[in-house]
């Protein structure tokens, strides 16, 4: 498969589409039959299509009006999702008692677990001691697992994550029953604010695009 360059393309042509040619190697353009089958999602499965619309009119009534977290009270308003559950890094739990709060004040039932709620010896998935953040101490492993199975217990109807570690976070939403949206990505270095890496690489991280840093 021919690499995919949307983030590079000048044409930009599916946002408005028979406006400007499509490019080459345009998946809207080249995978016509795999976009027809994704259309009838969008019409056909109820779920799909609530969220899609949900998902559309927040966009709309918060453009560059409204934070993440408005948003996020906003789009669980207009998928009637009334109890809430957040699955929070141990170390953001003041974040995540802060959100808890606000969303309580709005009205909502909202649910905060932590990443070590069932965690297990890192030892028992394989870990070796000198893989740990620091050898020769106990570790627990984050069980995100965990966090979802609870949550589908209590019947979240949508979970907001809140500074899960990369990997945690991808077996968070594997497990997952209710939609899940991200409020916080973790970034430790960043202030958890990992967009600032990339808008750097050209000068203070500038070592991101070097391969012998990998």
């Amino acid at each position: 498969m021919d690499v995919l360059h949307c983030a590079t393309c000048a044409q930009a042509c599916c946002s408005e589409p028979g406006t400007k040619p499509y490019a080459g190697n345009c998946p809207t353009a080249v995978e016509r039959e795999l976009m027809q089958q994704v259309e009838s999602i969008y019409l056909h499965d109820e779920e799909t299509r609530r969220l899609a619309l949900a998902a559309a009119r927040t966009e709309a009534a918060g453009y560059c009006r409204q934070t993440r977290l408005e948003e996020v009270m906003a789009f669980a308003t207009r998928i009637e999702a009334t109890r809430l559950g957040i699955a929070h890094c141990v170390g953001l739990s003041r974040e995540a008692s802060l959100l808890q709060d606000i969303l309580q004040a709005h009205g909502f039932e909202a649910h905060a677990l932590c990443c070590k709620v069932g965690s297990l010896p890192k030892e028992k998935v394989g870990l070796t001691d000198d893989e740990k953040v620091h050898p020769g101490h106990y570790e627990a492993l984050c069980s995100p697992v965990a966090q979802a199975k609870l949550f589908n217990q209590l019947g979240t109807h949508l979970n907001i994550l809140v500074g899960l570690c990369v990997g945690h976070d991808s077996l968070f939403f594997r497990y997952s029953e209710a939609p899940v949206t991200v409020l916080v990505a973790k970034d430790r270095v960043t202030g958890h604010n990992p967009v600032a890496a990339l808008y750097t690489s050209h000068s203070y991280y500038r070592k991101l695009k070097d391969r012998q840093n990998e």
